[in-house]
């Protein structure tokens, strides 16, 4: 009886063990069973998928590049020998949004020197050096008198700029001529000394774990969805190594369901502000609507579901909603700026003075790259994309800055050269 008991005992222990076992293995699995291009290597060439030969693709992105960093119409201006800018030419200003566009291309494409160049003039003119906005950023500079436009810093400047950095540390290493990785931590850490003096904070408003609009004491209780990138947030949480490696993971998972808040529409449009809610924010210069910011997002989304795909079922659903909608307006011919329910807005922002909805190339560009996320079945949205010109419209409009940045970043991602840059340079 004695024995028979023990052996019931034990019996019970094994299966009651195999069954935790078995359901930490399943979890475990399914954790790590992301189809990600960080965890697999492999980055979809969607141009390719649609029927597209390499040495035409290649040349694509050439000269993407060229006509925004090279060309007649570029953006890129050199200064001298070592430091050059890019400008917002149609405003008249550098920016903090642009130069750290300006070097995740340089990084992603293997362009050092264009790189180190624009690091240089951005540390040397736009870096606060002391005071209590130190280790940050003023976002906006008249790039020939070199006048501040505004001492304030926008976030998602310092997010770009800590990620680019950290990729180049990954990628050329810290011992040519610039120390990436210790230029990232200032930063960084810079960004964590900050509590309310001077009423300047953490980019990272730290009890709701989002970017804020800015970090300032009147912005830093709302946000901008655009600058909501958790892809980068889990690159922070493998390479910056400061010490805040699970809040960065947090903040990653909070943007998500943060996005799903703020692109809950039928038509998966956002409002360029919102509260951390995800509902609209209003400000002073324009009523809430879908608009410039909020190009960014379809954009954003697909970075996140390419590099880690944590989130796929969900995002997938929001390409199919946001291209579905866009595609009822007209795939050649839908405007730039809505309502969230799809309606024209009343108020119109203008852009570089003119105020007109327009089939702007930066959006079309954008719900290009979307099509990653598998729901674009006939590459509508990638033809159009492939077949549109960096160049004035017909009333003579041209933005080479806004438009020609998210013109060539869509390049990159649907050519599969938008990469996680791994320590050793290894994509």
């Amino acid at each position: 009886m004695i024995k028979y008991a023990v052996l019931l005992y034990a019996l019970t222990v094994f299966c009651v063990t195999g069954k935790l076992f078995a359901q930490k293995q399943k979890t475990k699995k399914s954790h790590q069973s992301t189809t990600g291009a960080f965890y697999t290597g492999t980055y979809p060439n969607l141009f390719k998928q649609a029927g597209y030969s390499q040495t035409d693709i290649d040349n694509k992105l050439a000269k993407a590049y060229h006509d925004v960093f090279e060309g007649p119409n570029k953006v890129y201006f050199e200064v001298g020998d070592s430091m050059p800018y890019v400008s917002d030419v149609k405003n008249h200003d550098a920016r903090t949004e642009g130069l750290s566009y300006g070097m995740m291309v340089a990084v992603q494409l293997n362009k050092k020197e264009v790189f180190d160049r624009i690091w240089r003039w951005t540390k040397k003119y736009l870096q606060h050096q002391d005071g209590p906005r130190k280790g940050y950023f003023a976002w906006s500079i008249e790039p020939k008198s070199l006048k501040k436009n505004s001492d304030g810093t926008a976030s998602d400047g310092e997010l770009y700029f800590v990620t680019d950095l950290l990729f180049a540390s990954n990628r050329w290493g810290n011992n040519t001529g610039i120390d990436y990785y210790h230029e990232a931590r200032i930063i960084l850490d810079a960004m964590w000394s900050k509590e309310g003096t001077g009423g300047i904070y953490n980019i990272l408003n730290t009890a709701h774990k989002q970017i804020t609009f800015t970090p300032e004491e009147k912005n830093y209780g709302w946000t901008d969805p655009s600058y909501h990138l958790p892809a980068f947030f889990e690159i922070w949480a493998m390479y910056a190594k400061d010490g805040h490696e699970q809040f960065y993971r947090d903040c990653a998972d909070t943007s998500r369901v943060f996005l799903h808040k703020a692109c809950k529409a039928a038509t998966a449009l956002n409002y360029d502000y919102t509260g951390f809610s995800g509902e609209a924010h209003a400000t002073p210069w324009m009523p809430p609507a879908f608009r410039f910011d909020s190009w960014r997002v379809p954009m954003n989304i697909t970075m996140d579901y390419v590099w880690f795909g944590k989130d796929k079922e969900w995002q997938q659903d929001y390409a199919k909603r946001f291209q579905n909608f866009l595609r009822s307006k007209g795939i050649e011919k839908f405007d730039d700026q809505f309502n969230i329910d799809g309606s024209a807005p009343e108020f119109i922002l203008p852009a570089g003075g003119i105020k007109k909805l327009r089939h702007s190339l930066g959006l079309v560009a954008t719900s290009a790259a979307a099509s990653y996320m598998g729901q674009d079945k006939d590459f509508d949205f990638v033809h159009a994309l492939w077949n549109a010109k960096l160049e004035p419209y017909e009333d003579g409009y041209f933005d080479p800055y806004y438009d020609g940045l998210l013109y060539l970043f869509s390049i990159m991602q649907l050519s599969g050269n938008y990469r996680v840059i791994k320590p050793g340079g290894n994509n």
